[in-house]
This record gives structure tokens, sequence and C-alpha cells, in this order.
């Protein structure tokens, strides 16, 4: 197993660091490298910009569009953009839908959706959980009756990841009472702007408006939109899942975040405190694991091994260290990590005027100031995309048997 990169992919990795250099606006970078907030035009803009080079289907195959690149190279390219301070891609379109529609959709919806998510001009989103049904997702409730040619479609999805914004949904919806749960699913795609459909959104702790709940009130919605075979819809929400769950494990943006979590730990003048810095060694050290982890998988790829199947462990690994650099941050900056008043921070104030200057308080705020709403916000991490107790049974029946 070999773990090092080759000179050819270490020029690839220069090329990809040039470009994302020179494309991503450095307005947003800033954002991004400050935790402050990034509007749906922020989001969409980067995406736009990776749709025109052809590289927000970056992963796909060649046959519909993707830049054909291997592991190896899907991975640095995905470093350097974090690294660069590029935007998170929202997953929910190419990276979780797209797989679905190509693997199991017919040749008509994949010419009809796949081009306006590799152009990141349509907006996904997703419905799986439900106000009773999430980790245990195979109790949904949200019922899609067959009526002729279309499907009419009653109930409730929450948690809706910027909802708010979705021009579409992918849904898991009951079909059928027959049986188990999970047989009775089926994988529908909704247009959000269809009559009866309903955003609600969900604030959180910090003010914030990134979740919603998504209403379906006999909603119509063509037969045609059906992935695959009726009741099968299980099937492929675990294909997707897969994809998810190695997506949450995000070490290339764990990289970026401990660089900044040193940051600040300087600026507030901690790093010198010796237990401190034994908490960012252990940490660093998780860090360094995760990623060997993921190069294991790209080793064994790249020489024709089968990949281990590992999705569940680099979603809980990569969900916890999201969690302690937060949590680190918060303790580095004490109670500088807790004003949060989101108006006046994306107006410019980053608390500065609060400091004035004095000497008493030698903290830099435009690293602090966001600090409480991004320790909030990752308590989620270890329960969406299936809890990590879950994961934790699967990783323990796959082994043991």
């Amino acid at each position: 197993m070999d773990l090092t990169f080759t000179p050819e992919e270490q020029q690839f990795r220069e090329e990809i660091r040039d470009w994302v250099g020179a494309n991503l606006p450095k307005d947003i970078s800033q954002k991004v490298h400050n935790a402050l907030h990034l509007s749906r035009e922020d989001i969409q803009t980067w995406a736009k910009i990776l749709g025109k080079k052809g590289w927000l289907g970056y992963a796909w195959p060649t046959e519909f569009g993707g830049a054909g690149w291997n592991a190896v190279q899907r991975h640095l390219f995905e470093e350097e953009c974090a690294l660069a301070g590029a935007p998170r891609l929202l997953p929910f379109g190419p990276v979780m839908v797209a797989p679905v529609i190509m693997a199991f959709g017919t040749a008509e919806q994949q010419r009809r959706f796949l081009p306006g998510i590799a152009s990141g001009e349509v907006w996904w989103s997703q419905g799986y959980s439900e106000p009773d049904s999430g980790s245990d997702l195979a109790s949904l409730k949200t019922r899609a009756i067959r009526s002729g040619a279309t499907y009419r479609v009653t109930g409730q999805k929450t948690w809706t990841t910027l909802g708010q914004y979705g021009d579409w949904i992918f849904c898991l919806v009951r079909t059928s009472t027959e049986g188990k749960p999970q047989t009775g699913i089926s994988f529908l795609l909704i247009d959000m702007k269809s009559p009866g459909v309903t955003v609600r959104p969900i604030i959180m702790l910090d003010g914030g408006h990134e979740v919603n709940e998504v209403f379906f009130d006999d909603v119509e919605v063509p037969a045609e939109n059906l992935i695959g075979e009726e009741n099968k819809g299980w099937t492929y929400a675990k294909y997707l899942l897969s994809h998810e769950r190695t997506n949450i494990a995000d070490v290339n943006r764990a990289k970026r975040e401990l660089e900044r979590l040193k940051r600040i730990a300087k600026l507030e003048g901690v790093y010198d405190d010796l237990r401190f810095r034994d908490e960012i060694a252990k940490l660093e050290v998780d860090v360094i694991a995760l990623e060997m982890m993921v190069l294991r998988v790209l080793s064994a790829q790249k020489t024709g091994k089968s990949a281990l199947d590992i999705a569940g462990l680099l979603k809980i690994r990569g969900s916890e260290i999201q969690q302690r650099y937060t949590e680190l941050m918060m303790l580095a900056a004490g109670p500088f990590s807790l004003p949060l008043i989101r108006e006046a921070m994306e107006a410019g104030w980053q608390g500065d005027q609060l400091a004035n200057g004095a000497a008493a308080f030698p903290f830099s705020a435009a690293h602090c100031a966001p600090l409480a709403s991004q320790y909030f916000n990752n308590r989620k991490t270890t329960i969406y995309g299936g809890s990590n107790e879950v994961q934790r049974n699967i990783v323990a029946q796959t082994l043991l048997g």
C-alpha cells in the first residue's frame, strides 16, 4: 500500500491550486476562512463557476459529463478547494441524487435532470427525515398514492437543509404498507414549486435559517418522476446514503479548520499552554488518521483492489472531529466566542470595536465572533446521515457478523 502521491499527481495538484486561486472570488474565500455566513448567491456563484468549467460533477463518469478523474485526482481537487477557502459544495444535487439518477433512472430522466445539476443552475433539496422518522428512516409516513399518470403526495419532511432555496426535492415516500416497512418505500422527484408544497423555516439557536419543515398537501407529481421501480426506494436510498456518509467525513475541511484553530489559539495567547496544545495535538493525530483512512481507500482503488467499505467509519470519525475542533475554538476564545449579532457581522462588524485597541482585550474577534454559532451547528453532525450509534451497529455487524 503506497500512500504517497506520484510526481504526476503532484503536478495535477498544482494545476488545480492555480486554477482555484485564479477563479475563486476573494470575498467568498474570506467568508469561508472565517466561518462567516454564506448567502445563496455565494454558494451558487462558486457552483456555477465549477459548472462552467465542467467540474461541478467532477466525480461523475465521463459519459454523463464528468471530468474523468480517478479517485486520487478527485481527492486532490477536494483538498485544494478546501484549503483555498472554497465553499463546501452542496451535496444534494451532484453528490447524492445525481448518482442515483445515473444508476437507476431512465435515459429520459438522465437527459432531463443531470444538465441542471452539472451547471449549478438547479438547487436540489433532500426529503428524507420526518418528525418521527429520523434514524429509523424506514418508519416514514409521507404517502404517495398512484392515480393514473400521477402520484398524490401527502405528508411532512423536516430538517430540510436550505430547503427555502430548493427548486427540486428528492423524497422517500410510502407507496405500500404491506410487508416490511422498507419494502413499501419509493424514490420520487418533486418540483418544489408545485401547488401544495409549503416550506416553513426552523430557526436555530443562533438565529440562523438553515433547516426547514416541508409540507406536502395532496401534491400532484407525474409518475414519470419515479426513480427506478415502485417500492424499491429503500435500495436507492442506501446507495445514496453511502455517498452522503463519505461526504460528511470531509477530511479536507477538517485540515483547514485545524489550521484555523491553531491561528485562534495563537491570537488568544493559549497556544503556549502545554495542556491546551496537547488537545490540539490529539486532534491533529485524529485528522491525520482520518486522512490515512481515506488514502487507504484511494490506494486500493488505484491498484484495482476492492476498496474498503468504510463509509460508516468515515462518517463516525469525521463528524466527531468536526465537533471537537469547534469545541476547542470555543475554549480558546473564551467569553469572546459567545456574542453573535448576525446582522452586525454581515455588515462588517467583527467585534474589534469592543476591544477598542486596549491591551486588556488581546483577541482578534474576526476569528472568534462566529464560534458559538459554529459550535452549536456542529452538534448535529453525529446525528444526520445516520446517527453515529446506528453507524457503530452497522460497523459491528459488518466486522463481527
